[in-house]
């Protein structure tokens, strides 16, 4: 059973409709002709995939992505019309329950597309397939020789419907790594002579890097999200949830002791300390902790920003809040460790990851609850 906002030790917002303006922002930012999709894996980053897939398709999303079988099956049972492509590809013989599904599996490796073209001929049926070609990242995908090899195979691929041939972006977020040119002539080379059937290349970072990148369906993940898409430019995309906790506890820290384990961290003031009841294993990194040699995390309560003092424990986190006016925090008060005025690529740079890793991590200890997010606090 969920624990109620009264009994849980920090509530999650999610705001759909920022999802929603999110999306419909980079399909403004594409080509003309340029379908946009969405990238939902992962519970669409935390954010609960079918109520955030139901709302993408109310903003006019129809083509949706996912990791793993298990997930496609999960947005296929809320949305029965949605074209769902599965990117994990397809895992040995479960050609029958994708099929049974209506799930589209993106193939990446020739015994795949063996595997696909043989289910098709036996049920004497061109099911649909995407092609997925490496075309530098080295993760998923056929190789260039491999991809002209299996389409010059005609009893192989004129045995299904061959939906998308896509790659991806190993270096998107560098807008001047010379790798993204070399993948985008790879794929161009590649393609080129079956350039009638569609395209996709545009991941996020893909989208704002121009009509090149776009070609006829964009896939953008972590911008639908709030998450920034460059490292080099300011993020424009709207934040999607916030995380709140509750603080425990508040005691008073003399000059020169130490806080939480190990020892990590000396107050140089008496200080004042919150102890918040959400911890690592609730997504807050341990390594956004902070000690004598380094500098952490923080939060916000009531447009005061409160720094994160010591480790992170797995249930806890402690924050300095001597600054902050005595009303303003007391035992129970809520602090925003994610949201509007704290980005999660903000805390992803204090625990040395990224934000698609804070918004995938989110604990399932908090009461979570759907509804607009308030603007950001002036500090």
């Amino acid at each position: 059973m969920r624990a109620t906002d009264n009994l849980a030790g920090g509530r999650l917002t999610i705001d759909r409709d920022a999802i929603a303006a999110n999306w419909s922002l980079l399909k403004g930012l594409l080509k003309p002709g340029t379908t946009c999709a969405a990238t939902i894996k992962a519970d669409a980053y935390g954010t609960g995939a079918t109520s955030t897939a139901q709302r993408l398709w109310e903003a006019g999303c129809t083509t949706f992505f996912v990791a793993l079988p298990e997930e496609g099956a999960l947005v296929r049972s809320a949305l029965p019309d949605a074209t769902v492509y599965v990117l994990g590809g397809l895992f040995p013989g479960t050609a029958s329950d994708l099929a049974g599904a209506n799930l589209i599996p993106v193939l990446n490796s020739v015994a795949e597309v063996r595997e696909w073209a043989g289910f098709c001929k036996a049920e004497s049926r061109a099911f649909p397939a995407a092609l997925q070609l490496n075309t530098g990242m080295n993760r998923l995908g056929m190789d260039p020789e491999e991809f002209a090899d299996v389409m010059a195979q005609k009893e192989l691929t004129g045995s299904f419907d061959i939906a998308l041939l896509m790659t991806h972006l190993a270096c998107g977020s560098d807008p001047e790594h010379p790798l993204n040119r070399q993948q985008l002539n790879t794929f161009v080379a590649a393609t080129q002579p079956f350039s009638t059937l569609p395209r996709s290349m545009a991941n996020s970072a893909g989208v704002f890097l121009g009509p090149d990148y776009h070609f006829d369906l964009a896939r953008p993940g972590i911008s639908l999200y709030g998450g920034k898409a460059l490292d080099t430019a300011p993020n424009i995309m709207s934040p999607v949830a916030m995380v709140e906790a509750r603080v425990m506890q508040i005691r008073n820290v003399p000059k020169g002791q130490t806080i939480g384990y190990g020892g990590a961290e000396t107050v140089t003031r008496d200080s004042k300390i919150a102890l918040v009841a959400a911890g690592y294993a609730d997504g807050l990194h341990r390594r956004a902790g902070s000690s004598d040699d380094r500098p952490g995390g923080f939060g916000v309560i009531d447009g005061h920003k409160v720094p994160l003092i010591g480790r992170v424990s797995m249930d806890m986190i402690a924050l300095d809040v001597t600054d902050v006016p005595g009303e303003a925090v007391t035992r129970g008060s809520f602090v925003e460790m994610l949201g509007p005025n704290v980005a999660a690529s903000d805390l992803a740079a204090y625990a040395e990851t990224i934000d698609y890793e804070y918004l995938t991590g989110l604990g399932r200890r908090y009461h979570r609850r759907y509804a607009a997010l308030p603007a950001p606090q002036e500090r």
